[in-house]
This record gives structure tokens, sequence and C-alpha cells, in this order.
């Protein structure tokens, strides 16, 4: 936790050793205290020097314009200051209700209204120490003291997609704005400026099709407009489709999908909505990024779990339907299932299942059939846009934490239905500090990253030419990880990291505030210590996506990387292991600081893409397998595939059942423990020569790792390096190229500057630079 540069300096007279005390004990880790709130004379001389500084910055741009420097940067800068410093004085003048909203968040319930007293003075703080950092970095720029690469003004309107990239003035260009940001110029200029449209299944006002008119209007009147998504939800049915379905058709009311996806009056509904409204959006730019067929799409179906629901009879008699396409007679599912069933339309399962059976026959079956269907749902969903739509590309806003995370039985196959998508979606979150409670990755980690990377990671490997968006990204908050005082750095590196690992286009959580400076309607929990009250947390999200787009070149070639290493996944475990996803995670993150692309196998992948995109197969406490992982495996080794596994490996099919042993063949390592596993992974690829151009050792006062890190070639033919520590200690770096014979320069990309090859990065700092041997001179940024 770090408390603004400047934020010591809080009161005057008396309470200013107060003040100071405060601050020192919340940047150690205290209890949060609200800082001392000033007279409102000091808070209209908070205001007036704000409005000063934001002046001379201005005056300044208008220099640096004159000598022919980019100050793109800046005057978003200038625009953050004034959109904050007006919900400030909102703030100031509104603070019942902002003592509500922090009444609502654990962290702050205590002391909600003296948060709320305090908070206009905090964003005013905040506001003047942005100006005046802008102002110092201008004027080394104007001074010709550090060196940046021009960043792309861009016009949404002229963004184009182009396979695993969006293309803007025929360069990549990465994007990202705000849910629910007002549309209105102001914010649209500097802070994202997306377009789009809202579907609903209301919209269709009876069982003949007819759309409501104002829809209709608004559809047929709406421009071209700019790049955008299409937000198809399933909240809400008509009240025409709950009365002729009848009364089973709306359940689940708690999820994004309230209705019955198996019901036949489903399909027909979509059928409505989607034939009456897509080809009135077909072909427009604000299409472009596709129709997002769900937010958040799950359908938990085990006992005392969150957000678990009942299935209806459609669903049963559709499983059984799958039941016997899958075992083809009685005999045989009797037999796994230890059943009597005389057929299969006799066959029952109590639902929802007991959490007790994960690792039956039945369970396994139950848990297989809930993710078809789901496919095959959404599947259906595409097929119907694409029969008004040739061209249209779909995708979802799939939660990765269902996929990194342990629990199964939420009827989402994260490879099918990314592979089913032309554009990778999911809402990836990362956590700075919970709101309640310790978390396990406290004890190494800054900040928690796991979702996040290794969703990332898994989606690029199975769908690797694509591109992927965030439709509600939540790296700076959730309900759960929320904190005023977040330390701006950390938006910094959830961002950077997330790029370097394929992101492209983010829609962040959230912009909760009107065009006037109030709150949204609605919210409850999710408000308080959130970034509509950082200015500085807003501004550096949006920096730090000018930075990725100056030097948006080496960060898609960071993103186009071969992934060398590549971790086996079997569905087939994770199904019937309680911890299945820890165990790969363990060995994910062994490998996740050593500058290694990693990448994830399935049997699909081993069966659709070329075996020469990667060097080595690692296979890690991954017992149950189906019999098609197990032939996939053995076809790759077979054909010289390179394999590393360990003892309790692929010695079971997904029911138990023992398979053979894999033929003891050269290609084929096998380990007693992580450690080894690891170090023969990385011995392989520097055999192969596909160890990283860089060497990067470190030291820090933590037990494991903290930074990682990518390495490309830029056009020079030097290493470009970025370093983000995820750790939660200053980390001491030893860089030195892998071939070099004379010493290591070291050139910071952001500011031109020469660095040492020896740096110290704080937790949350990003190092971005080029290499290149003494004596050479490095590539001009």
């Amino acid at each position: 936790m770090c408390f603004p540069s400047d934020a010591w300096r809080l009161g005057c007279r008396a309470v200013a050793l107060f003040a100071f005390c405060c601050c020192w004990l919340l940047a150690e880790g205290a209890p949060l205290t609200p800082p001392h709130v000033d007279g409102s004379r000091e808070q209209a001389t908070r205001t007036q020097t704000a409005r000063k500084k934001l002046e001379s910055l201005s005056a300044l741009i208008h220099r640096a314009d004159h000598a022919g420097l980019d100050t793109l940067k800046e005057k978003m800068t200038v625009r953050t200051a004034e959109v904050f410093l007006s919900y400030a004085d909102w703030d100031e003048a509104n603070k019942e209700i902002n003592s509500q909203h922090f009444e609502r968040a654990a962290r702050y319930k205590q002391n909600a209204a003296e948060m709320a007293e305090s908070l206009p003075d905090f964003e005013r703080r905040d506001i003047i120490t942005m100006l005046e950092e802008a102002t110092t970095f201008l004027d080394d720029l104007i001074a010709g003291n550090v060196v940046r690469r021009p960043t792309p003004d861009v016009d949404w309107a002229n963004v184009s997609h182009d396979g695993d990239q969006l293309t803007f003035q025929g360069r990549p260009v990465f994007l990202t704005d705000w849910t629910w940001k007002p549309e209105m110029d102001e914010l649209n200029e500097y802070h994202g400026a997306q377009d789009g449209f809202f579907l609903m299944h209301p919209y269709v006002i009876n069982r003949s099709g007819e759309i409501l008119p104002r829809i209709a209007r608004e559809l047929d009147t709406k421009p071209s407009g700019r790049l955008g998504f299409i937000f198809l939800n399933h909240k809400n049915a008509p009240q025409w489709a709950a009365r002729d379905y009848g009364s089973g058709f709306v359940m689940r009311q708690d999820t994004y999908t309230a209705y019955d996806i198996d019901h036949p009056g489903a399909r027909e509904m979509n059928r409505l909505l989607l034939s009456g409204t897509i080809p009135k959006m077909a072909g427009k730019k604000y299409t472009e990024l596709g129709y997002m067929l769900c937010n958040e799409p799950h359908f938990f179906t085990t006992e005392g779990v969150w957000a678990t629901g009942p299935v209806s009879n459609y669903t049963m008699d559709k499983f059984r339907r799958w039941l016997e396409e899958k075992h083809r007679t009685i005999e045989r599912l009797n037999g796994l299932w230890e059943t009597h069933f005389a057929n299969f339309a006799e066959v029952t399962l109590a639902m929802p299942i007991a959490a007790q059976r994960q690792g039956t026959p039945p369970w396994y079956d139950w848990v297989s059939f809930n993710r078809d269907r789901v496919t095959d749902w959404y599947a259906f969903l595409k097929g119907e846009i694409r029969k008004h739509d040739p061209a249209a590309k779909v995708h979802l806003k799939i939660i990765p934490n269902l996929w990194t995370d342990n629990a199964r039985n939420h009827g989402i196959d994260f490879e099918s239905l990314t592979r089913m998508s032309e554009i990778i979606g999911n809402d990836a979150g990362a956590s700075y500090s919970p709101m309640w409670g310790e978390a396990d990755w406290q004890d190494h980690y800054a900040f928690e990253w796991r979702e996040m990377s290794m969703g990332h990671d898994f989606q690029k490997s199975v769908s690797p030419r694509k591109i992927m968006y965030n439709t509600e990204s939540h790296f700076l908050s959730t309900v759960r990880s929320r904190d005023l005082h977040m330390d701006p750095a950390y938006a910094r590196a959830t961002f950077w990291l997330a790029h370097t690992q394929g992101l492209t286009v983010s829609q962040n959580w959230f912009w909760a505030r009107r065009e006037d400076g109030s709150i949204r309607k609605g919210l409850v929990k999710g408000y308080a210590g959130s970034n509509n009250q950082q200015p500085r947390v807003v501004n550096e999200v949006h920096s730090t996506l000018m930075d990725l787009n100056a030097h948006a070149e080496e960060i898609m070639a960071m993103q186009r990387q071969a992934r060398p290493i590549r971790i086996f996944y079997s569905e087939a475990s994770a199904t019937n292991k309680a911890k299945h996803m820890d165990d790969v995670f363990e060995l994910y993150e062994s490998l996740f600081f050593e500058g290694v692309p990693l990448g994830f196998v399935t049997q699909d992948i081993l069966t659709r893409q070329s075996h020469e995109d990667w060097d080595t197969l690692l296979v890690h406490q991954t017992p149950f397998v189906t019999r098609q992982d197990f032939a996939s495996i053995q076809d790759y080794v077979a054909g010289g595939g390179h394999v590393i596994l360990d003892d309790v490996s692929l010695s079971k099919d997904e029911y138990g059942r023992d398979l053979p042993k894999l033929a003891d063949l050269p290609n084929i390592r096998r380990v007693k423990s992580l450690d080894e596993m690891k170090t023969a992974a990385l011995r392989f690829l520097k055999l192969k020569g596909h160890a990283p151009a860089v060497i990067v050792k470190e030291q820090s006062d933590g037990e494991r790792k903290g930074c990682t890190w990518k390495c490309v070639e830029n056009r020079a033919g030097n290493p470009v390096l970025s370093i983000v520590n995820v750790g939660k200690h200053r980390a001491t770096l030893t860089l030195t190229l892998r071939n070099g014979n004379a010493g290591t320069r070291c050139q910071d990309l952001l500011t031109g500057k020469s660095v040492s090859s020896n740096p110290t990065l704080r937790p949350y700092e990003v190092l971005f630079v080029e290499l290149t041997p003494f004596p050479s001179q490095p590539s001009t940024p």
C-alpha cells in the first residue's frame, strides 16, 4: 500500500504532526485512517493550487507543441484533472451520499463519515501530484533530458480489426474504455470512445417478433459510428415469453441468463430478437468488435455453491440422450455408475448434484454434459447471428477463474468457447488488496495475477491468431478488492503485463459517475474507493495505454512469441480432482519468472496445431485423461515430440480405469519432482537453442522470484526486455546478453535514458529497456 507522495502534507498548526503520523502508519500497512480534513478555506486554497498547476501545465504544453514535441499524454492529464476537479466539487457538496457508499464497503464501514469528509481533499491532492509529475516530465522533454516516441492520437472511427491486431494508420494499437462512461466529448477525447449497442429480449414485444418501436427507430437511424460491440443481455425475459412458455421458463434469476436455455421457447425467443435487430446492425462500424453472446455465463449445478441452480425436465431429457449417445448401451452405463436402470429413459440424477460425488462416473458425465449443452447453446446463438450478418464475429465475457480456479460444474468449456469465437473474450481481473481477510497470494506477491496471466496464456494457446477483448476488466476493482489509496504503479503493472500476454482492447470496470459527477443509481457495494475517486489511477491507465501504443510493434512481438514450453491440460483431471488447477498453477508459477513464454496443450491443440510451435510438453499431477487425450499424446511422442512427465500422470481414464503406460522412448523424460521437471524443461530449451537472448538474475528478500519478463528482438536486431515486478519485495536484477562477451548497455525505452544493467525494481514497477553490448550504440527510441 502506498500513499500519494505529497499526502503527508495534510494539516497545519497543531494537527500537522498527527496527520503525518497517520500517513506514515498507512504506508507501513497500519489500519486505514482517513486524512485529517482542513477547513473550507484550505479546501478552496487546494482547488486554487490545482487550477494554477493546471494552467502552468497547459502553458508548458503550448510551448512544447510549438517545439514540435508530442504532448498527447499531457493533454490527457490536463483533461483528467479538469474532470476530477469537478468530481471533487460534487463530493464536497454530497458527503452524506458518499458516506452511505463507504458504509457498504467492508474496509471503510467503521469510518465511513470520515472517509466521505476527507474524500474531496484526497482527490484534489491527488490531482496536484498528478499535475506536478506531468509538468516535471514535460520540462525534461523540452530540455532534451528525456526522449519518447510519439503516441498515436487514435480515432476509434478509423481503427480496423485485422487478424490478431487492431490497426490505426498502418500500425497496431491497443484500446481501452470504461463500462458506463457517459457519451460526451469531454470524456471520449482521451478516455475511450467505444461505440456499440445493448440488446435484450424485452425489445421483442410479442410472439410475432415485433420489435419495440423506439428500439427499431434507434437502430434504423444509428450511424455506423465508431469501433464497438453488441452486448446481448439474457437477464430479462419478456412477459409474453414467461406467459406463453410456462412457469418453468424463467429460472436462475440470480445469474445473467435468467431463463431455461434448454426450453424450446429459448430458441424461438432468441430467433425473434436476432432476426428483428441484426439486419439493422450488420456491417456497421459499431459491430466490428463483435457480438458478445453473453455477460459472464455460468451454469453451476453443484449443491451448496455460489450461483447454483436447478435444471428443467428439458435439460434432464437432453442429458439422457447425451448418455445414450456416449455409452451406447444401458449395461455399460450401469457398470460404470453402479446402477440398475432398465433403459436410458429411466436414468435419474439428483440435482443440484452433491459435491461429494466428485471423482465418480455420474459426476464426470454430468459435468461433461453440462459443458456440452452450454457450448451447443452458444453455437446456436452464433449461427442465428450469422444468418443475418454473415461476417459477424462473436465472443463471450467468460470469467477466467472458472478455468484458473479449481471449481468445475459451471457449464463453461473455456477451450471450446474460445475456439468458437472470432474474438477471444473474457473479463479477467487482478487483485490489489482484499476488502476483508487475507489471501494466500499476499505471502509472496504484491498483487494476484493467477487469473489474468494463466487465463491469457491458455486462451492465446487455443487461439493464437485472434485479438483478445476484455469486456469488463477487473484489474482495478471488484467488490472484494479495492483501495482508495491504490498505488498508481499497480495500474501500470497490471495493464502492461496483460498486454504483453495478449490483451488487445478492454472495457474497464467501471465509470460510476454521470455527466454532472453524480453517482450512478443502483450501485451497492462496488463504488467506494474505486477509480472514479482516484484521478492518478485513471491517468495512469491511459498513460500506460499511450506508452503501449508508442511501442506497439514490440508489444505485438511479445504477444506473437512462440510458446516453447507447453503444459498439458486435462479436463478429465480438472473435473475429477478437487484441486487440480492448484497443481497446474504450481507448475505454471515455477516457470513464470524465467523469461520463457508459456502455453498450454490439450488433445484438440495437439491434433489441430503444428507441433513445431513448441519444444516440450510438461505433464504434471495429471492422473486422469480421456482415452482420446492419451492417444493424442502417444501420437505426438511417436512423431518425435518431447514430453516430460511425473509418475502419477496419465495413469487413469476419465472414469478411473487404468491406462497402459506410455512407451519408454528417448523423447520421454520421467521426473520425480516439480523442481526436476522445471530444470529439465529449461535445459531442453537451451539445448534446442530457444533460451531467451537475455539472462535475468534476481535478488530480493522474498522466498520466491517476483519479476516476470519477456524478451523480443526489435527492428535493429537488439533485445527488448519487458520486466514487471509482481513480487512484494524490491528486487535487484542483473541483466546480461546471453551471447555477449562485453558489458551490457541498457536504455529505458520510455525515457531514452541509459539505465543500469543492475536495476532495482520496486513492487509494481515496470522496466522496458533495449539491451546492446558495449560499445555499441542503442537504437533511437
